[in-house]
């Protein structure tokens, strides 16, 4: 079928139903910029299907009644609203859903072609969204597209079935996410905090001045007087509670009328001028990993193998993240297991370098420099260590400098969800982190032009394909680390893995004798240099477009399909 998807952002979720549908349809992209283009766009593709994965306006009357048009909404059946996942977090639901329901004149109260459940994990509302709700979304997508190639008949809404439970639901406004610090217990606080995690976050009064807080986390040792900021630790700040104390990662400073955008920063990093007397909490790898408290870093050792885990938010490392993740590393490869093994427990992998870090630099120029070295220096050290097998291990998505990241590893191990995206061109650079070197190796060099030339999301399966990643392993994220643990296990217990080890070392030899790493890291570094300095680069202005969420006039040529 010829199925146009209609979005209002090529988002996570997006991207996830492109890479699953376009192994059997064919597949073009608008996005929801004005309905005159939206008509023009449904013309000249003459689509057999609009699917709509993420949509925050209406498709136009004249086109829903023209072709069918299906929405994924996330709630289950007879839910309806625009919060629906912020209700469910909220509320502290148990199980949720996602609907495919077909587009009317009243907003998700169409005709239903399918629905799918899934639990609500204890987190965040866009870690929820791209994991639990994003598998069940598939799942609903793949089915109502199978129906509606067949001879189904969706099911009207009826909500005096048993099994229809949802409501209609405003909007989750601030008027509901607001907190008070002095009587709200911490589990209260952290659902509020969770439900608005990515976005909007939560409204609240900081030194006097109003910022949007995104993201929280239970601290289990730190107290304090309620509400006051009692420690910093990696960019965060730990406020205390009435009965303990969350981390909070990140701010962004509530825009005041008539004055410029704002964006999300870490939080101790925004309110730098007001911590010089608040204590910084550190908190080892190892340590983090036996305690209920937030750290970008753990380490854990099981069964001869070492697990290093690291999370950021949006999947973003700026210049002390990289440094900190390559000291951890370091620490990491002097400890006596010969296999180790790197990745998220749930989320993303790696997005790359810290655009929003960046912006609010003096100098972002010199502050781009700084962090791609600082990226180029963690890939060095992963793809020159010969004494163990390393392994990445992607939970979640990755892109630009995050997917060269997991190609240093010896071994790439994917969810089958994942979904990865292999270049850089849409910020304009040309890309370091050593992917002339570790990507050709891979994929050839003919793959490795055109993944890097070509902006569209891979799948986990069609990574596989490629040669990209080793394994796409399907399920939950608990079903992926039951996998890889056990996979990790066997390796390390393998009679073969010292000669593995060995073969590893003389090819490092080998490809060093033919080219020195060194050598792809400057003539890669030459390129980014001018990216980042010469004036009439598109750099700065792509970047500050995707840190101010500035859309574009048209849907970009190669979503069109």
């Amino acid at each position: 079928m010829r199925i146009l998807l209609v979005a209002s952002a090529f988002n996570s979720l997006t991207q996830r139903v492109h890479t699953e549908l376009r192994e059997r349809h064919h597949i073009g992209v608008e996005l929801a910029l004005g309905d005159d283009l939206l008509r023009a766009r449904v013309e000249a593709f003459r689509p057999d299907l609009i699917l709509a994965p993420m949509l925050t306006t209406a498709i136009p009357k004249d086109v829903w009644t023209r072709y069918p048009v299906l929405i994924v909404h996330p709630g289950p059946m007879g839910d309806r609203g625009p919060s629906s996942l912020d209700w469910a977090i909220s509320e502290g639901a148990d199980e949720w859903g996602v609907t495919v329901l077909q587009a009317v004149a009243e907003m998700d109260a169409g005709p239903i072609w399918a629905s799918v459940s899934f639990p609500v994990a204890d987190c965040g509302k866009s870690e929820l969204y791209r994991n639990e709700a994003a598998d069940a979304a598939v799942r609903a997508v793949l089915l109502a597209v199978e129906r509606f190639a067949g001879d189904h008949e969706p099911e009207p809404l009826d909500y005096s079935r048993p099994d229809v439970r949802g409501q209609l639901r405003p909007y989750h406004t601030q008027e509901f996410r607001r907190i008070d610090w002095s009587t709200e217990s911490t589990a209260a606080i952290l659902r509020k905090l969770r439900a608005a995690d990515s976005q909007p976050g939560v409204v609240d009064v900081l030194f006097g001045r109003e910022y949007f807080i995104h993201g929280g986390h239970n601290e289990d040792r730190l107290r304090g007087v309620p509400g006051t900021i009692i420690a910093t630790r990696d960019g965060a700040i730990c406020r205390a509670t009435v009965d303990g104390a969350i981390w909070i990662p990140q701010l962004r400073p509530r825009r005041v009328p008539g004055g410029p955008a704002t964006f999300k920063r870490p939080a101790a990093d925004v309110l730098a001028a007001e911590l010089t007397d608040v204590p910084e909490a550190p908190v080892t790898p190892a340590e983090a990993a036996e305690r209920d408290t937030w750290s970008e870093l753990r380490y854990r050792e099981e069964a001869g193998v070492g697990y290093l885990e690291f999370a950021y938010a949006g999947g973003a490392m700026d210049t002390r993240q990289c440094r900190r993740l390559l000291d951890a590393y370091r620490q990491a490869c002097h400890r006596p297991v010969d296999v180790l093994v790197l990745g998220a427990a749930r989320d993303f992998f790696s997005n790359g370098i810290h655009l929003n870090v960046i912006e609010a630099a003096a100098d972002p120029a010199q502050e781009s420099w700084r962090n791609i070295t600082a990226m180029d220096d963690l890939v060095e050290a992963i793809l020159t260590t010969t004494d163990k097998l390393v392994i990445s291990a992607m939970t979640g998505n990755a892109a630009a400098g995050g997917v060269m990241l997991a190609l240093a590893a010896d071994e790439v191990w994917c969810r089958e969800a994942v979904v990865l995206n292999p270049h850089y061109r849409l910020m304009g650079l040309y890309g370091s982190e050593y992917w002339t070197y570790s990507l050709p190796r891979r994929v050839g060099a003919a793959e490795a032009a055109r993944l890097t030339s070509t902006p569209l999301p891979v799948g986990a399966r069609e990574a596989v394909t490629l040669g990209l990643a080793d394994y796409a392993v399907p399920g939950s994220t608990d079903d992926f680390w039951t996998w890889a643990r056990q996979e990790a296990a066997a390796l390390a217990a393998a009679p073969e893995l010292a000669e593995r080890l060995l073969a590893k070392k003389q090819r490092r030899a080998s490809d060093e004798a033919v080219k020195p790493l060194a050598a792809y890291r400057e003539e890669e570094l030459t390129q980014m240099h001018r990216n980042f300095f010469a004036p009439d680069e598109s750099y700065h202005e792509l970047r500050q477009n995707f840190v101010y969420n500035v859309r574009p006039m048209v849907t970009p040529a190669y979503l069109l399909g």
